[in-house]
């Protein structure tokens, strides 16, 4: 990503040298997100390396040398670890924080990347490439279950069939949760059917305060008024939409019913790689395709077409 939010391929990237405490890892296998097709509309003005969705093999390891060859994804948020909001335990949101292909700091769209050893998960022998490249927007979606109390009551719809709304449906539904996916079309949502998530088309369901939680995971500005119009007073509504155009925020409305309104980002990596071992989330089906590094602006094409889902980048 050039400054100017032109996407570039770049074929003499210098290799990144890590930093003490880190790794330089070998990039096997990326995914593209819709974070990755905001930024290149503009979302947070990044220009470096793309790319925060990985599999790699670690190549250097100064401090931890046993660790050379082993198969890893990482946490994408490093944190200072020294200002007051990471000395309390939320280095997720450090104020200095730099974050993988999003904010200061190069991505996974390359041959290689450097991370702190600390952000590192090894990955179990019998969870492929493809699987693990899941664990990230994975784990964003088990971070809903850290945040909200779910029972077997509670009604929940997921407005968006795409690729965080399949792995968040997905995710409710393993752990019991009465949970609705809503989707513009047919073919993401029977996706869904096939493993027993409920699901409807856009304007299939009528009537408002029909849900006592609402996931918004469109990647739409619209998305959160979609889900105003969906709970019910005293209901929560969690975003996981993060988009470069201003969303309605409708705020008169939240103060009148009293609506609960959480932003939901990263999640636990441990939980999700065990998910993705048992067999207990299973994302083959959601690959559109796979295309090589080179050929990373083709594929930026294919994610965003309406009827793609996950493209990876081999590498």
């Amino acid at each position: 990503m050039g400054e100017s939010g032109k996407l570039t391929l770049v074929h003499d990237h210098p290799l990144p040298l890590p930093d003490p405490g880190e790794a330089l890892i070998r990039t096997t296998m990326a995914g593209i997100c819709s974070t990755d097709l905001e930024i290149a509309r503009g979302y947070m003005g990044f220009g470096g390396v793309l790319g925060h969705e990985f599999v790699g093999v670690v190549e250097q390891a100064p401090d931890e040398p046993e660790l050379v060859g082993q198969r890893v994804v990482g946490e994408i948020n490093l944190p200072c670890r020294a200002c007051p909001t990471c000395l309390v335990g939320r280095g997720n949101h450090c104020p200095h924080r730099r974050v993988l292909g999003i904010a200061h700091k190069d991505g996974a769209f390359a041959d290689y990347l450097t991370l702190p050893i600390r952000n590192l998960h090894p990955i179990p022998d019998c969870v492929s490439d493809t699987a693990a490249v899941f664990t990230e927007p994975l784990a964003a979606a088990f971070r809903i279950l850290e945040q909200v109390c779910f029972t077997p009551e509670t009604k929940v719809a997921v407005l968006g069939a795409g690729r965080l709304g399949q792995l968040v449906a997905r995710v409710l539904a393993v752990e019991g949760v009465d949970v609705t996916a809503i989707g513009r079309g047919r073919g993401k949502l029977d996706l869904l059917e096939k493993v027993s998530v409920k699901t409807a088309l856009e304007g299939e369901i009528t009537g408002a305060g029909l849900f006592d939680v609402v996931v918004d995971a469109t990647g739409a500005s619209v998305g959160l008024a979609r889900a105003m119009a969906l709970v019910r007073p005293c209901g929560t509504i969690i975003l996981k939409t993060t988009v470069a155009a201003p969303a309605n925020m409708g705020a008169n409305q939240m103060v009148i019913d009293e609506i609960t309104v959480i932003g939901s980002r990263c999640g636990p990596f441990d939980v999700a790689l065990t998910a993705l071992e048992t067999g207990a989330i299973d994302p083959a089906p959601l690959i559109t395709g796979a295309f090589a590094l080179d050929e990373a602006e083709e594929a930026m094409r294919v994610a965003a077409m309406p009827g793609s889902i996950k493209v990876l980048l081999t590498i």
